[in-house]
């Protein structure tokens, strides 16, 4: 109610403000008296009076009151007076007969509109300019005196009010000074205050908007240097990419030419260091021979003095040494004489004296600088050394060419080109060649090689050592009689020098719950170590599982080896279920001299990590007889061989896998030989998968490696299953590898063939296979008659090595893989090796068994593999490199 009221109150005032403004524009010139300098005459009388007060022309004169207010206002659109000041009544209308006086006054039109405009009232519309007041001056002149000023009310904080509630902004916000003077008794607002207000409204209006602009367009500049400071960046970027690629290139450029450079600047320092040297010793040499000529000439002279005075003083014939024989002579020297065999002049030396009854043979160093200058060339210089020379900065590769000449070889370890050694009785094992010695054989000499098997037992349960939480050893039963081994307390003892390589296969039925662990032990003592293991995963159901272990190690008389069977779990004691299967000759071995020149070699897996996929492992060496022969890549994922020869390898690996497709898929372990940097497939071995179990792949195998090839593993695992490698020094994670010389060993590889694949009920037949490898003299695949394909003929006596994986698909309940020797003369078969599989493991494709043995074999020997399923059929058989088989053959 109360908000009506207010409203019929305001507009009733706006009612009396437009009447009074009527009133006054109809009432002439009597309504007021004009004052000031706006007031308007109907002539332009110039003898008029003129105007008197502050608002006459002299208007900049007056001082004017202004609103406190500093603050930048914002455009506002024009208003007239009466739109600022409603409260205020308009002027009224000024008649069209006054007259105006002073410089403000303007010519008027008849009708009382303003005839003519000065200063800024021309940019007004007509509407809004001012009207001359009726009345006024006229007043004012007939009086003939001076209109009184009256005294200006000041109202600056009422305008401002009316500018805040017209505009909408506080006035404290309005950016122009108001000045309002109003006049007592008159309600009238100026003009030219509008007028003042309006332009500096517009002015602020379009300084505001230039400031808009301005500030709009350094926006658009900063964005389009922006725009352009990143397009720059961006091909800033580029060229650093460019110049990183080609810096690079550059710096692998820098690595090849630096290579060579150093040889180059490494075979020059080495010149003229090594002609230094040779300046040296060839003075220190001669003043040695020099010396040595003059002692050995005093020497001769001095025992023959002394044999003539002997024999002069005792008087006695030179029969009392005994009768020696034609090689030997009677040494006076010694107390009592003795016969004494005559010195061998060495290779390097000749014969400067016979060996007489009293004297030795004397020999003298062959200088061979002398006697064939040109022997290390026309640029190289020769440095003669006992038994020998040396050409100063030859390169091993230059002297594998035979650069050190015919009758001579070069030594690696002197680093010098010796004399071939002659064989006394000339039975020449092995001839000399540009980077060995010769080789001498007798009738008496010890063999190269030689071969042995055994049966294992597992110990009586009654007995206090049969539990296998924490372990026990498994009996040893030898079958022959060796020189090299015997059987002493259940272990293997070694009786001479040399290197060993033990093949052992293994089936076993067991309920415990955690897996099996079988091991190699050397020394079985608490400095022993565990050349190797493998792990028995715990099977899903009661049947048969089988594994094969192998390792390699150098050994000395009275060392001794063990097998070792534990398991983590101590309940796994309590299981009546622990079998083992009755194999045919399961543990086998072969022993190497060395004399053979072979090198042993043995390294564990250096990391424990979690791999998805595929995983390559690192090496690190434990034990090394030459570490010259064999060494690791530069990354430790390869092993590197510095010569030609003959390889025996395995690598056995524990893990533990999760994931359903680890069973359905399984794993492959791939080995490569990496030649000239192409990787070449050697063989892919295959094994079942599990879950949340721990189990171990091995691989194992023979091949011919040159200089600087490379061997190296890969494990593949299916994606999605989740594998843990453990590496550690139990020696599940291992690596053994035994080099053999070419000269005294072979080796070749075989898949089984595509073709008349047995499948169904196999019961005993032979598999057919196709080599892979090139033809060796010693070892062929029969390729014509009844037994073509299907046995491998050796053709001289020596020691052979083989392994063999199978992978296939069947339902057998036992499935046997048996390794035959066929006796030429009875045409009978008698088993060597044999290993067996149980069933295929639940949710499983494919599954493998391998089969590794060493035997003796002769001129003739006829091996074969047979396969016999035992209450089932075979389904498929994988071939290529998934099923294949390596011999190894070594000369005895």
């Amino acid at each position: 109610m109360r908000l009506e009221m207010l409203r019929w109150a305001r507009c009733c005032c706006w009612l009396g403000v437009c009447l009074s403004l009527l009133g006054e524009g109809g009432g002439g010139s009597g309504a007021a008296g004009c004052r000031g300098a706006l007031c308007g005459g109907g002539d332009r009388d110039p003898a008029r009076q003129p105007c008197l007060g502050p608002r006459c022309s002299g208007r900049a004169s007056r001082p004017s009151r202004s609103f406190p207010h500093a603050a930048p206002l914002p455009a506002f659109p024009s208003r007239s007076t009466a739109e600022l000041s409603p409260e205020l009544p308009a002027p009224a209308a000024r008649g069209a007969g006054e007259s105006c006086l002073g410089a403000d006054c303007a010519a008027r039109a008849p009708n009382g509109t303003s005839r003519d405009c000065k200063g800024v009232e021309c940019k007004l519309p007509l509407r809004l300019r001012p009207r001359a007041r009726p009345g006024g001056g006229a007043r004012c002149a007939q009086q003939g005196e001076a209109c009184p000023e009256p005294a200006l009310l000041r109202e600056a904080e009422r305008a401002a009010q009316v500018l805040a509630e017209d505009f909408g902004y506080p006035a404290s916000e309005l950016g122009v000074r108001l000045t309002c003077d109003l006049s007592p008794g008159e309600n009238e607002v100026p003009a030219e205050d509008a007028l003042i207000l309006q332009l500096q409204l517009a002015k602020g209006q379009d300084k505001f908007v230039e400031m808009l602009k301005s500030q709009q367009k350094i926006i658009v500049d900063l964005q389009q240097k922006l725009a352009e400071q990143q397009s720059t960046l961006v091909s800033q970027q580029r060229e650093i990419l460019e110049q990183q690629r080609k810096m690079y290139e550059q710096m692998q450029l820098i690595k090849v030419q630096y290579g060579m450079l150093f040889d180059t600047v490494k075979q020059m320092s080495f010149q003229s260091l090594h002609e230094d040297i040779q300046h040296y010793f060839e003075a220190q040499l001669q003043g040695l021979q020099n010396q040595v000529k003059n002692h050995l000439q005093k020497s001769y002279s001095v025992q023959k003095v002394e044999v003539d005075a002997k024999v002069i003083d005792v008087r006695e014939s030179l029969l009392d040494c005994g009768l020696c024989k034609s090689d030997e002579f009677c040494n006076f020297q010694k107390t009592p004489s003795q016969c004494e065999k005559c010195t061998l002049c060495p290779a390097g030396f000749f014969q400067m004296s016979e060996c007489s009854a009293n004297a030795d043979r004397i020999c003298q160093d062959r200088d061979e600088c002398i006697e064939s200058p040109n022997i290390c060339g026309e640029r190289i210089k020769c440095l003669n050394t006992p038994g020998g020379f040396r050409c100063l900065g030859i390169a091993e590769k230059d002297a594998a060419l035979g650069l050190c000449g015919e009758e001579y070889f070069f030594n690696k370890e002197m680093q010098e080109c010796q004399a071939c050694s002659e064989c006394e009785d000339g039975i020449v094992a092995f001839p000399c060649s540009p980077l060995a010695d010769t080789i001498c054989s007798g009738a008496s000499e010890n063999k190269l090689s030689e071969s042995w098997a055994a049966n294992i037992i597992l110990p009586s349960a009654k007995s206090g050592t049969s539990q296998v939480y924490p372990g026990l050893n498994l009996k040893i039963k030898g079958k022959l009689q060796c020189e090299v081994v015997s059987v002493e307390d259940n272990s293997l003892v070694f009786r001479q020098h040399g290197l060993m390589w033990t093949d052992l296969n293994f089936a076993v039925k067991h309920n415990c719950r955690n897996f099996l662990q079988l091991s190699l032990k050397l020394n079985d003592t608490e400095e022993g170590c565990e050349l190797s293991g493998v792990r028995i995963e715990q099977p899903e159901g009661k049947y048969f599982q089988s594994t094969s272990l192998s390792s390699a190690a150098e050994v000395e008389p009275s060392q001794t080896l063990s097998l070792f069977l534990k398991s983590p779990n101590q309940f796994c004691n309590q299981s009546k279920d622990l079998n083992i299967y009755d194999l045919n000759t399961p543990l086998s071995l072969f022993w190497l001299s060395h004399d053979t020149g072979a090198v042993a070699m043995s390294a564990q897996m250096s990391t424990a990590m979690h791999y998805q996929t595929n995983y390559r492992p690192t090496f690190k060496v434990i034990s090394i007889s030459d570490p010259y022969m064999l060494s690791l890549s530069h990354d430790g994922r390869a092993i590197k061989f510095t010569e030609t020869g003959v390889i025996k390898f395995v690598f056995h690996q524990a893990l533990y896998s999760m994931g359903h497709t680890c069973v359905r898929e399984g794993f492959s372990l791939v080995s490569y030989i990496i030649r000239n940097s192409t990787n070449r497939e050697l063989m892919n071995m295959y094994k079942s998968g599990v879950n949340y179990r721990d189990t171990s792949i091995s691989a194992c195998g023979a091949t011919k490696v040159n200089s600087g090839d490379l061997l190296s593993f890969e494990i593949l695992s299916p994606a999605q299953c989740n594998v843990r490698y453990f590496g550690d020094s139990s020696g599940i994670s291992m690596l053994s590898l035994i080099w053999i010389p070419s000269s005294v060993s072979t080796a070749i590889s075989a898949t089984v063939s595509v073709t008349r694949l047995p499948t169904g009920a196999v019961r005993n037949k032979l598999l057919d296979f196709t080599q892979v490898s090139a033809s060796e003299k010693q070892i062929q695949l029969v390729s014509s008659g009844e037994l073509a394909q299907k046995y491998f003929r050796f053709t001289e006596r020596g020691v052979a090595s083989i392994a063999f994986n199978l992978k296939l698909i069947h339902s057998c309940n036992i499935l046997k893989v048996t390794l035959n020797h066929l006796i030429s003369d009875q045409m009978q078969l008698r088993a060597i090796g044999q290993q067996i599989g149980g069933p295929m493991p639940e949710g499983s494709i494919w599954t493998s068994v391998s089969l590794r043995s060493s035997f003796e074999v002769h001129n003739g020997t006829l091996i074969s593999i047979s396969l016999d399923c035992v209450r089932g059929r075979i389904n498929q058989i994988a071939h290529e490199h998934s099923t294949s088989i390596s011999i190894l053959w070594i000369s005895s």
